[in-house]
């Protein structure tokens, strides 16, 4: 999604919760100036995405429900976007996360991990975080920074607001063949991968309604096939079926 097209629903998200665009853009700065020697190119999400079915994974409560089915052997070449903490059910599981999308409001040490194991980790730049990235980037060895405003040296803007709806803007950039949302529910239940990093309940169902409707107006522009693993599918994604 280009910026120009992006920017006046982030104006929205920003007059809805009253972010700063200053300290989002100061935050963008602040990655790329911290990974500018380990900074991925963007080609290894062309190589990992591009005409492949991709399984958007969420930390929703239906994640606990199906994240056996993935051990399935069908489902070994499809390709595992996870959004933040739902990394750890798949780690727990003996799942190998291929990329991770993260604003680093997760578990930590499954962060890692993750990383270690193979996993291209995304990170996200906003105001709310910069303590954060200072923290963890250090930590981190090679990855590919994102951001809600201007983008910047070696930080993107995809389009997309909370770690799983950025995760299938992510999967339709560049150009996924199917996207299949699991554990995606964006509704008033908060999964267990996700209760321990909530602290604002009310706080996480708006930012998660924000999400949902972001993906509705994309579905309507999507290239890719979209499925809907979740008990209610989000408008524009057919039902799918994890066995």
């Amino acid at each position: 999604m280009k910026f120009v097209e992006w920017f006046p629903y982030y104006q929205d998200i920003r007059q809805q919760f009253g972010y700063s665009t200053e300290k989002d853009q100061e935050a963008a700065e602040v990655l790329s100036n911290m990974i500018k020697r380990k900074a991925l190119d963007t080609r290894a999400l062309q190589r990992k995405i591009n005409g492949k079915s991709v399984m958007v994974i969420g930390a929703g409560p239906s994640l606990e429900k199906n994240i056996r089915n993935l051990k399935q052997r069908k489902y070994r070449n499809y390709i595992k976007l996870v959004a933040n903490g739902a990394v750890q059910a798949l780690i727990e599981n003996k799942i190998r996360p291929d990329i991770v999308v993260t604003d680093l409001d997760g578990n930590l040490p499954f962060l890692r991990k993750a990383e270690k194991i193979g996993a291209i980790m995304v990170v996200h730049a906003h105001g709310d975080n910069i303590e954060m990235l200072k923290k963890v980037i250090p930590k981190l060895h090679r990855l590919i920074g994102t951001t809600q405003v201007m983008p910047t040296e070696n930080v993107y803007n995809f389009g997309g607001f909370t770690d799983g709806d950025r995760s299938v803007f992510l999967a339709e950039e560049f150009g996924a063949k199917q996207i299949i949302l699991l554990g995606m529910e964006f509704g008033p239940q908060v999964g267990r991968y996700s209760k321990d990093t909530v602290k604002d309940i009310e706080l996480k169902q708006r930012k998660m309604q924000v999400g949902k409707k972001l993906l509705i107006m994309l579905a309507k522009r999507s290239r890719s096939q979209l499925f809907d693993a979740s008990p209610r599918q989000v408008k524009g994604f057919k039902q799918y079926r994890l066995r």
